[in-house]
């Protein structure tokens, strides 16, 4: 019953707040662009980090596998010659 009373008597002012109402220029619309900006920061870098990790395992299984590859190969050289 108050909210529509409010609504009805208190014109387009009881609608919506600052930010919701359109107004460009205050804190709290500065604020949340800031928010915003903060929350992409982290999720990049987090994703950024993911893929940092799985590039250094990548790296990290060919180092593994051609060190795996030449000792076979110094093997096999040995035993030709024997």
């Amino acid at each position: 019953m108050t909210a529509a009373f409010g609504v009805i008597g208190g014109g387009s002012s009881v609608l919506a707040c600052p930010l919701c109402f359109g107004a460009e220029e205050t804190s709290m619309v500065d604020g949340t662009k800031l928010g915003v900006l903060v929350m992409l920061a982290i999720t990049l870098t987090v994703q950024g980090m993911f893929v940092g990790f799985f590039l250094y395992l990548r790296r990290r299984a060919k180092r593994i596998a051609d060190i795996d590859f030449d000792t076979e190969w110094s093997e096999l050289q040995k035993a030709s010659r024997t």
